[in-house]
């Protein structure tokens, strides 16, 4: 009977530990509280990650940098709302359409950091910063040229006068269907 009161004990012990905000788990980053900022600091530089782990709410200083990083999903960060501090640099970012989540996110935290990120590939942005691209720029984001009115009038009327000639024609089919029918 002793034993079943300690094993829940202990179970109410490791339960009050997990609902306070210090028994976060962070692998393969470290965490740490930081009391001044009410939130705490994620250090995942230099683990060679190849992409962004999950990561929890209150994170308020965010180390990714010297790591594998090449794009960032979306929505992967889109539940830290907190964060006031962070370092995605040193990364062979592939800057194309899938390296607009991360930019967007990014400026709306810390231009400085955003000026950190420089592009690995393609060759054509190789060594800029992604806070001096632009969507146009970036592989699968050009958007098509934009027709002139005067083309989709065109188009519009050539369409128009098919429509009226093939109805003609159909008119011209029913009555000479009609009258030979009438004359026989």
């Amino acid at each position: 009977m002793d034993k079943v009161t300690i094993t829940a004990a202990k179970g109410l012990v490791l339960l009050l530990l997990l609902a306070t905000g210090h028994a976060i788990s962070c692998p393969p980053c470290s965490c740490e509280p930081l009391e001044e900022l009410w939130g705490w600091a994620v250090n995942c530089s230099s683990m060679g990650l190849k992409e962004v782990p999950p990561l929890f709410p209150n994170i308020r200083i965010l180390q990714m940098q010297n790591n594998s990083l090449t794009t960032v999903l979306p929505g992967a960060l889109d539940g830290l709302t907190n964060v006031k501090e962070m370092d995605f640099s040193n990364n062979p970012w592939h800057c194309d359409c899938s390296i607009l989540y991360l930019k967007r996110w990014m400026e709306d935290i810390s231009q400085a950091s955003l000026d950190k990120v420089i592009c690995a590939t393609p060759a054509a942005l190789k060594t800029r910063s992604l806070s001096q691209i632009h969507g146009s720029e970036l592989d699968g984001c050009r958007k098509p040229l934009r027709i002139k009115c005067l083309d989709f009038m065109l188009r519009d009327l050539f369409l128009i006068c098919a429509a009226i000639i093939t109805l003609i024609f159909a008119l011209c089919i029913l009555l000479c269907s009609g009258l030979s029918c009438l004359s026989v």
